[in-house]
């Protein structure tokens, strides 16, 4: 988790929404990292775990062609990712959550619960649903202070102070200082 934290710190300071993810091996070795790069790529699916798993796939990939596929441990498939773990600072979103689905990795571990697109048990549940055939095992809270504190952080530095706009609703006034 302190890597993909990193790996969120370096996207928050390039004005990204601050997730990063890293993917493990099963013997816990990293394959593959990501950050959110939507901004900068300009592509709405530059998700950290999207990116995360294209790079675990290529080392995948690598290693099924040099290795015949009953040795890699995996299926001889470059995609297919079981055993493998996932870990990210923000519970993953649908998109996201189906594509640790499609690529079959085991564990999602992530940090801070994510209240308005969570797909892995907030508010959505894809990973237990009955109706899908892989059923990765999710741990989720791990480090969530840290995690988000910096999302807090990163928004609040973002957002205009809102100190006034609950009395502005109340009065229906656009102007605080006008009695």
């Amino acid at each position: 988790m302190k890597l993909a934290l990193a790996l969120a710190d370096g996207a928050g300071r390039d004005g990204e929404v601050p997730v990063g993810a890293v993917v493990l091996d099963p013997a816990g070795r990293v394959i593959g990292s990501g950050r959110n790069r939507r901004r900068r790529d300009r592509d709405p699916l530059a998700h950290a775990e999207i990116e995360a798993i294209r790079s675990a796939v290529g080392a995948m990939e690598s290693v099924s062609r040099t290795l015949r596929p009953s040795q890699d441990g995996l299926g001889g498939d470059g995609w297919n990712l079981s055993g493998c773990t996932l870990v990210v600072t923000l519970e993953p979103c649908p998109m996201c959550a189906g594509a640790l689905l499609q690529t079959h990795i085991a564990r999602v571990v992530f940090g801070a619960w994510d209240a308005k697109l969570g797909a892995c048990g907030s508010v959505w549940d894809l990973p237990r649903d009955p109706h899908i055939g892989s059923h990765p095992e999710v741990h989720g809270g791990v480090m969530e202070g840290e995690c988000v504190g910096m999302l807090s952080r990163f928004f609040r530095e973002r957002r205009p102070s809102r100190s006034g706009d609950a009395d502005n609703r109340r009065t229906g006034r656009s102007d605080p200082s006008v009695p």
